[in-house]
């Protein structure tokens, strides 16, 4: 048996030098207490960059080649792929902080975090149905207020700082 396990052993680091396994990342359920809306901001920032690139993505002339109508749809289909999958993390990083972080307490000394989580929701919902940078932008505005709420939780006070992206905006941080 043991050589039954060796040789399993042995094929599988064969595989995974032809094959590199990929990284995955998740967070826990144990909890682990590591939370940080960093993330649901920095993909709220992705969707703002991916419609400012839709707006100004030429679309090709009636009459242009096959080619130039080929590059613009790969183009326009990756924007939005990435859009779509950038407003989906921001509501998974803004459920499990939700979810797994906030409790009664918090909820008593924000009441307001239920109702702006549920925005949060839609707002991201919304990002993913159209093209529009003032809906995501608004998303932004949201996840920064539901940034700021989550470090009060915790006793800091936070600050805005540039972003330093292609879309601009800000980060809330703790001070």
């Amino acid at each position: 048996m043991s050589a039954d396990r060796s040789s399993v052993g042995w094929f599988d680091r064969l595989v995974d030098a032809v094959v590199p396994p990929r990284a995955v990342y998740a967070h826990c359920d144990i909890p682990c207490g590591i939370y940080d809306p960093h993330e649901a901001q920095i993909a709220a920032l992705t969707v703002i960059r991916m419609d400012q690139l839709i707006a100004e993505l030429p679309m090709p002339a009636m009459d242009a080649k096959p080619e130039d109508r080929a590059a613009y749809a790969s183009k326009l289909a990756r924007y939005t792929a990435v859009k779509e999958t950038h407003s989906e993390r921001v509501k998974s990083e803004v459920r499990v902080i939700w979810g797994d972080y906030f409790t009664p307490d918090h909820a008593k000394q924000f009441p307001q975090v239920h109702d702006l989580v549920w925005k949060i929701l839609k707002q991201a919902s919304k990002t993913r149905q159209g093209t529009n940078v003032a809906d995501a932008q608004e998303l932004l505005k949201q996840v920064q207020e539901f940034a700021d709420v989550f470090w009060q939780t915790k006793g800091a006070k936070t600050r805005r700082v540039p972003s330093m992206q292609k879309p601009g905006g800000e980060l809330v941080v703790p001070a």
